[in-house]
């Protein structure tokens, strides 16, 4: 009997337990299938979200740069290298009217900035308008400033120009004003150009020689003691300038107001009575005209003359031979060969020669910071003799590299430029 018992008591307990285990396998699978289901329509609507992002994004990318304020394209050297680029960053405003509690927002931006002056820091808080308390402010104290969660401090992001190379191209690059409009050099001259142009803006200089020619031309005016200094490298056959200096130089990225007239472009902008280098403009006059030819040999000259109302003009050396050929009045530098030679080319002849190598009107050129040459009366006094051999005459430096690119190359124009660009061709004078 009590087998029987233990018999029956076995197989209902095992009916049990597998009627049991089977409700509870089905209930478990309906859940995990339900649980998948939900993550897949989640994972469905977030890749569509994400999909969809994305191609905003992209949108963005393609037409961002002309419509962020203050945008400005970059400048690039002939290789490539950057010499000013607009990078993002943030100031810090403060609103004083939404501001709750004044000293303790004072406590913690002294706490984060101490070396702010925090007595007209309070003055601009009592006057209740809102000012900018930190211009391009550091990525660490932008999370520590916005992480004190006061609702009056604002953060504004913004294009900073940067300039890399500091003073090396100071007088080229130019500056900007706050309200991002340039003021000088090719900041000014290319001004809306910068503000709309997607690619960099390319010019023909090379980093590497300006530095270079910098560095000499600031070792040679320490040892002469020279208020400022000038070099220009050019290429003689398309007017590309590989580098320009103009000394005292300054750094762009102070952003200081510069009033000082010995901060002038010296290359562009300064005027010059510059000597004896006219006399390569002379004999050349002589040459472009046929009336004389590198060896045609000057006889008998003097070691002076007298021209207009007794003035004299002497040979700078008595050693000087009388009797000299062109190619030799050149080398030697004479002052008496030089006059003979431009009385013979004649008044109309030489100033027509000057003005079509582009010496004696003002030049056009990138930038807006060109001087003007002095206007000259030819028919006073000794004017053609002293034009001759460079003085009573005035240009800048830029116009002298032109025109000795001009005699250099065959004599073909040449227009010379910072911006690079391949597709002008030069035209024989």
């Amino acid at each position: 009997m009590n087998n029987k018992r233990n018999i029956i008591l076995e197989e209902y307990e095992n009916e049990f337990s597998y009627k049991k285990s089977k409700t509870n396998l089905d209930i478990q699978f309906n859940r995990i299938a339900f649980i998948f289901f939900v993550f897949l329509i989640i994972s469905i609507i977030y890749s569509i979200q994400l999909l969809h992002l994305g191609s905003l994004k992209l949108d963005v990318q393609t037409n961002y740069a002309p419509s962020i304020k203050d945008y400005r394209a970059d400048i690039i050297d002939r290789n490539g290298n950057y010499l000013v680029k607009s990078v993002s960053s943030i100031d810090i405003g403060i609103s004083p009217i939404e501001v709750i509690d004044k000293q303790k927002l004072l406590i913690n931006l002294k706490w984060i900035f101490p070396k702010k002056d925090y007595v007209e820091v309070e003055k601009k808080l009592n006057k209740n308008i809102f000012f900018k308390f930190e211009k391009t402010i550091s990525s660490t104290n932008y999370q520590k400033v916005m992480s004190l969660g006061d609702k009056a401090i604002r953060p504004e992001e913004k294009l900073t120009r940067i300039y890399p190379q500091k003073n090396l191209f100071s007088h080229i690059i130019g500056q900007i004003d706050n309200e991002n409009n340039g003021i000088s050099g090719l900041e000014k001259s290319f001004d809306e150009e910068l503000k709309q142009r997607k690619k960099p803006l390319q010019l023909t200089v090379d980093t590497d020689i300006q530095y270079l020619i910098r560095t000499e031309l600031s070792k040679y005016q320490k040892i002469f003691d020279a208020k400022g200094g000038a070099a220009i490298l050019m290429n003689v056959n398309n007017g590309e300038i590989l580098s320009m200096v103009s000394l005292p130089d300054f750094d762009l990225n102070k952003r200081e107001t510069i009033v000082d007239v010995n901060y002038i472009n010296r290359v562009t902008k300064g005027i010059y009575e510059l000597g004896s280098v006219f006399k390569t403009f002379t004999i050349a006059s002589g040459i472009n005209y046929g009336l004389i030819e590198p060896d045609t040999k000057l006889l008998d000259s003097k070691k002076s003359i007298n021209c207009g109302d007794g003035y004299t003009i002497n040979e700078y050396d008595n050693k000087m031979p009388s009797d000299l050929s062109v190619e030799n009045i050149l080398i030697k530098s004479g002052n008496i060969g030089s006059i003979r030679i431009a009385k013979k080319i004649g008044i109309e002849k030489h100033k027509l020669f000057l003005k079509t190598i582009g010496i004696i009107d003002k030049i056009n050129f990138d930038i807006d910071e060109v001087g003007k040459p002095l206007k000259i009366d030819w028919y006073e006094g000794c004017k053609i003799e002293t034009i001759a051999f460079g003085h009573g005459i005035t240009t800048t430096i830029l116009q002298l590299a032109k025109g000795y690119a001009i005699i250099s190359n065959g004599g073909y124009e040449i227009t010379p430029t910072l911006i690079r660009d391949n597709s002008k061709e030069k035209k024989k004078k």
